[in-house]
């Protein structure tokens, strides 16, 4: 009852066609463009217009335009389904793509097999979106656990042993803790303390204090930007000099500028080859196209929008000449090995993850050295 409720409002707001809109193919985006992840949300989607404006540039897909509509949901799950749920409804919207946080996926997933949407590349490495297969959630980037794991195993590596974990008490900090405990469990370190924090009003009191207590080496931080900025201050306010590691979801240059003095020495997962490495093919044409835009340098997030939307247009151009949301499904789910430019990508029906490319980065100098 209370979707049928939501679903009238969403209703009463019209819809609006034209010729030009029926020569467009309208894809839909619900992320926080607003809030605490804002900045990689923005970095992400000026990735992905980049790939879509060029594709628009030479001819669209079968002579039509890609549309992106994206909607700000401030980075709270009620908001993205209310979203997804009007972009669905509303904006008919051949497919939803690159929503940004796991709740918030999690949110408005119940919508894609409801009403037969395909989701692409959702900027969340949640396990629960690998596995079990979803048949319309096709992911793109490499799941967070991995990402915890290795990042782990690497501080494990270079000597240390006390080593803390500190994760936001939602589905997202659970799915990343997961991994890391995994990397202690297998390199036979035990944590030195594991804490979390609610999602809406961090407070990090606690973390300082078995940080100190502990004389820390590192802290492990799964969370958001602010959150993981807000949880270091409190850090170094108190004297610890514990080496901060967190995972690809803060890979933005919006998260270097808001570390400031404390950003150096940060070490940053990573789940796209270096924005710097003109050597792939994938970095060297988002690195044109950017330059072309007139935009300065890329970051690791717009590396993730663009690869995103690549896989998405790969879609479309297999869908048929008038693509349908049943027909993308099942192109993108026919993808084989495809070349995204140095990056190998394949999907199946018992295989929806993606690719598998994880590595550290470590920012110096206002940038991730990888």
């Amino acid at each position: 009852m209370r979707e049928l409720r939501r679903l009238a409002a969403v209703l009463c707001l019209g819809i609006v066609t034209s010729t030009a809109a029926m020569a467009q193919i309208v894809v839909g985006q619900t992320t926080g463009l607003t809030g605490p992840a804002a900045a990689g949300s923005n970095e992400n989607m000026v990735g992905a217009r980049l790939w879509f404006d060029r594709v628009n540039a030479t001819g669209g897909i079968g002579g039509k335009r890609i549309e992106l509509v994206t909607l700000d949901d401030r980075f709270e799950p009620a908001r993205a389904a209310e979203n997804a749920l009007r972009l669905i409804m509303v904006r008919q919207v051949m497919a939803l793509f690159m929503t940004r946080g796991t709740p918030h996926t999690e949110a408005l997933r119940h919508m894609l097999a409801q009403y037969e949407v395909p989701l692409v590349a959702p900027s969340t490495g949640a396990m629960l979106l690998h596995k079990p297969v979803d048949p319309w959630i096709f992911n793109v980037r490499a799941p967070y656990q991995r990402e915890a794991e290795k990042l782990v195993q690497h501080l494990a590596t270079i000597g240390m042993r006390r080593i803390g974990l500190v994760h936001v008490a939602d589905s997202f900090g659970e799915d990343g803790a997961a991994g890391a405990l995994r990397g202690f469990e297998n390199t036979k370190i035990k944590p030195l303390f594991v804490e979390s924090y609610d999602r809406a009003k961090p407070v990090f009191t606690s973390v300082v204090q078995k940080a100190k207590a502990g004389d820390a080496q590192a802290v492990v931080f799964i969370g958001t930007a602010d959150a993981v900025v807000e949880g270091t201050q409190a850090l170094r306010a108190a004297g610890s000099l514990a080496q901060i590691g967190t995972l690809s979801n803060n890979a933005s240059s919006g998260f270097i500028k808001a570390l400031g003095e404390h950003a150096n020495g940060t070490i940053v997962t990573q789940v796209f080859p270096s924005e710097r490495a003109l050597s792939t093919t994938l970095v060297r044409e988002a690195s044109e196209l950017a330059r072309a835009a007139g935009i300065a340098e890329l970051t690791p997030a717009m590396i993730e929008g663009f690869a995103g939307a690549k896989v998405l247009v790969e879609g479309l151009r297999r869908a048929g000449p008038n693509p349908t949301r049943q027909t993308l499904r099942q192109a993108l789910e026919g993808l084989r090995n495809v070349d995204l430019g140095g990056l190998e990508l394949s999907y199946g029906p018992n295989d929806h993850s993606g690719l598998n490319f994880t590595e550290l980065s470590i920012i110096s100098g206002g940038y991730y050295r990888r």
